[in-house]
């Protein structure tokens, strides 16, 4: 793919904002210079080009191949084969560099190529099983093409902790709410779920989670059904419902689309929280209904945000 085709297939993306609550999003597919074909959410590309000079740096993190200036900004950049176990290096790799924009930190990583973008259905996005790959823990879902090839969708959220170690939480006030005060939360990362259990820990809510939208949903279900038998409100079971908006088999999106058209849960305020820190995603959330919308992963603005929304 030449520089003008890589120009041209990130252009318009702000167009993608029709997708909210379509359960669709779109990947960019990109090889490692291996047999697999791997892909990224599109909305976290910033571009895509040739690989500058990178400076080497002593002391750097495995993975993390040194810096590089971008406009004004030095950028760590990393290659995304260092994290996946291959034995040695394919050849010529790294030429490609993707920047990336992952919770308001730019990156770059070193891939072979890039390939396309492909408009994916979310229910056909799986969680991955253990047999495909022995990459499995780096790998947060798995799609097939029309040719029956499957795209391994990269966990960018544990590529970042193995590099740079996770998120370090200091001490958050405890909520003013009563002890049975629960909450809900769906994410299928699991370092984006152990940091979140951390904060609500912190502010000592009670939780219930899921892994991904679907199974979101249909828990939501169960407990409203309950509650419905129980003569009780929804909103006296779960005072607050967080939610990722990139998940397999139902993203954020269509999951609060989902909880919003449903009465039971009127009054439950539904907070997005995701990586995809873009004006474009922060529109998409408000078009389906969002009550606030987080980045990811800053405790301190997660618990404050939560906060009040518990308190009240």
């Amino acid at each position: 793919m030449d520089l003008a085709d890589r120009k041209n297939l990130l252009e318009s993306v702000d167009a993608r904002t029709r997708l909210a609550g379509s359960n669709r999003m779109e990947i960019l597919l990109f090889s490692l210079g291996t047999r697999e074909t791997f892909g990224i959410n599109v909305f976290k590309v910033r571009e895509v080009g040739r690989t500058p000079h990178i400076t080497k740096t002593p002391n750097m993190p495995r993975g993390v191949e040194g810096l590089i200036s971008l406009r004004g900004n030095v950028i760590p950049v990393l290659s995304l084969i260092s994290f996946l176990e291959y034995e040695g290096q394919p050849r010529e790799y790294g030429k490609t560099m993707m920047v990336a924009e992952y919770s308001k930190r730019t990156l770059g990583f070193l891939v072979h190529e890039v390939d396309r973008i492909i408009r994916v259905d979310w229910e056909k996005v799986k969680a991955p099983e253990s047999v495909l790959s022995s990459n499995q823990g780096l790998i947060t879902a798995v799609t097939e093409l029309d040719d029956g090839k499957l795209v391994s969708i990269l966990d960018v959220e544990q590529i970042l902790a193995n590099a740079f170690g996770e998120a370090i939480i200091v001490d958050i006030p405890p909520a003013n709410v009563d002890q049975d005060v629960c909450m809900f939360f769906a994410d299928d990362s699991l370092v984006a779920r152990r940091k979140i259990v951390e904060v609500l820990d912190k502010l000592g809510v009670k939780h219930k989670h899921a892994t991904n939208g679907a199974e979101a949903w249909s828990r939501l279900q169960g407990i409203a059904a309950h509650a419905t038998q129980m003569g009780r409100r929804v909103r006296d079971e779960l005072r607050l419902i967080l939610v990722d908006a990139e998940m397999p088999e139902m993203d954020g999106y269509v999951l609060t689309k989902n909880i919003k058209g449903d009465l039971r849960f009127a009054g439950i305020p539904v907070v997005m929280h995701s990586s995809l820190s873009s004006q474009a995603n922060h529109a998409m959330g408000k078009a389906v209904g969002v009550d606030a919308y987080v980045g990811k992963f800053d405790a301190e603005v997660l618990a404050d945000t939560l906060r009040p929304l518990l308190e009240r």
